[in-house]
């Protein structure tokens, strides 16, 4: 009876999106990213094996990785490109010292402005409700989260595979996310340190125009040269890269000269603040207004009448100046989600 009532609760806060398969029949999964700080690599990993499994593999002093953990390989790291790549480059090598001196002290400056990263393997989105505890576990050993200094700029990012990945898909989840983008701006309550840096930029009005036009219907070519054309950045808050990367590797390398693209048949959405030292604060939120997205991109009728909508307020004199969208574009969301 308890494991009954257990499943109906936890799948009313943690619902599925519309389309839960691949294309392939398989159950769709999601990657998580989780940028915090105020504690430890080596304390992130302990905690991930107590509370999952799997066995400790130190990569370098700013790379762990928890492997065969109950939902796969988790990697722990600071988010330094330059640490990472000189912690691997030394190795074990204990015979600079003036170097490792300079590298210790490099060290302590990043963890006080450079966020420390969680990175889940993809998890089918039925078992994302596992991380729950986890989050929980590091709130509570003493993580911070995006409020608790000015500078600390620190996101969640949600990976979600598609249901298919035809040009038609891609292009309806994009066009969802536009005509969301403001309310879900304003929903997550971006914070002011996130907004004034440029990591989850909006796209341009101009792509956005072109986006929603009733008669784009790009193949998957031009709908990935269109977006490198605009986009030719991660830093947005919805980052196509990896998608795209995935899909045609050569054309992605050609225009974006950034070895952090990683290639990967998922999204890459970057908006939400991480908010892990509050204790009401839950990873089912931002998962919850994820799927209006999801919903929204799946639902034809509804997409196109938001898409109408939103192109006459593009189109308009008050557009920027006295019409709100992220209030008007609540008129398409699932009142279930919210």
């Amino acid at each position: 009876m308890k494991s009954a009532l257990d499943n109906h609760y936890r799948s009313a806060q943690w619902p599925m999106p519309p389309e839960a398969l691949t294309a392939e029949g398989a159950a769709r999964r999601v990657g998580v990213e989780l940028e915090f700080s105020g504690l430890r690599l080596e304390k992130i990993a302990a905690l991930i094996r107590e509370q999952l499994g799997g066995e400790l593999e130190s990569v370098s002093p700013y790379e762990s990785v928890v492997r065969n953990t109950d939902l796969g390989d988790f990697k722990v790291e600071l988010d330094s490109a330059w640490l990472k790549r000189r912690g691997r480059e030394r190795g074990r090598d204990t015979t600079d010292e003036l170097s490792m001196l300079g590298e210790s002290v490099l060290k302590l400056a990043a963890e006080q402005l450079v966020p420390f990263e969680v990175v889940s393997p993809p998890i089918a989105m039925a078992d994302l409700w596992r991380l729950g505890a986890l989050l929980r576990v590091l709130q509570s050993s003493g993580a911070r989260g995006t409020a608790d200094a000015p500078h600390y700029a620190f996101g969640l990012h949600l990976n979600p595979e598609l249901p298919g990945l035809d040009a038609a898909t891609i292009l309806n989840y994009l066009r969802a996310f536009c005509c969301l983008s403001d309310w879900l701006r304003v929903r997550s309550k971006v914070n002011l340190s996130r907004r004034i840096t440029p990591y989850i930029d909006p796209y341009d009005k101009n792509y956005v125009s072109r986006l929603l036009a009733a008669d784009y219907a790009p193949d998957q070519a031009q709908l990935i040269a269109d977006y490198l054309a605009a986009n030719p950045t991660r830093n947005r808050a919805l980052d196509m890269l990896p998608l795209f990367a995935h899909l045609d590797t050569s054309r992605v390398r050609d225009a974006i000269a950034d070895g952090r693209v990683s290639s990967r048949p998922t999204l890459h959405y970057r908006l939400p603040n991480c908010e892990i030292d509050d204790p009401s604060w839950s990873l089912a939120r931002p998962w919850r207004d994820w799927l209006q997205v999801e919903a929204l991109a799946c639902d034809p009728p509804r997409l196109e009448a938001a898409m109408q909508a939103y192109r006459k307020h593009l189109g308009g004199f008050s557009s920027g100046l006295f019409g709100d969208w992220a209030l008007s574009s609540a008129d398409f969301l699932l009142p279930e989600l919210c």
